[in-house]
């Protein structure tokens, strides 16, 4: 993106406003990028584009909710990466092209404080510094806790990240949601995996 849309309920200046998209992200100033689910053409012409948003919709339902925004100020792209978070499981599967390239053992959220289920995507990739928890990357999705509507000082975001600083046993469910990875794993993902990439948590 590369200004502020507002996104809206139907492809029509008129459409309730759901959400406001900025151009950059908040935390690395990264560019926004957005999945794209659809297109439409409205009645004088301008041309919509669907896309997946992030964080919460206005009133703040969640999961995060799809909404229609002008294709004027965007620029398209592609990727071949797709994550898929299997909870049950307990691991992160890679896949690239449509194949599965390797599945890592992961830390997922526990009882109380569940991994959301759903369509989600990397919002931005994120250099953590060695003494914050989840260093030394995290991958920052649009999915947000359901039980959380703030975690110190965010807003609930859940995040794809490592174990410095906060541990814990691969293949556990013992996070407040977030999804943890062995540190040399999200290292790896982390020089691959840019924003707009969708993930699955299932």
């Amino acid at each position: 993106m590369l200004g502020t849309h507002p996104a809206r309920s139907q492809p029509e200046v008129n459409g309730q406003l759901v959400a406001s998209v900025s151009a950059r992200r908040p935390i690395t100033g990264q560019r926004t990028v957005l999945p794209v689910l659809g297109q439409s053409i409205d009645s004088v012409g301008r041309s919509w584009l669907r896309v997946r948003l992030p964080g919460r919709a206005l009133g703040g339902r969640t999961p995060p909710p799809t909404g229609w925004i002008l294709a004027t100020n965007t620029q398209p792209s592609t990727t071949d990466w797709h994550i898929v978070v299997d909870l049950g499981a307990r691991r992160v599967v890679v896949y690239r092209d449509g194949q599965r390239l390797r599945a890592y053992r992961a830390i997922v959220g526990k009882r109380s404080t569940p991994t959301p289920r759903g369509e989600y995507f990397v919002e931005e990739s994120v250099r953590v510094p060695s003494d914050r928890p989840g260093a030394p990357f995290a991958l920052a999705l649009s999915a947000r806790s359901n039980v959380f509507q703030e975690f110190e000082g965010g807003p609930g975001q859940v995040a794809i990240h490592g174990l410095t600083n906060i541990g814990g046993q691969l293949g556990t469910a013992v996070s407040h949601g977030c999804v943890r990875l062995a540190n040399s794993v999200i290292t790896r993902l982390a020089t691959r995996i840019v924003a707009g990439v969708p993930v699955t948590i299932r």
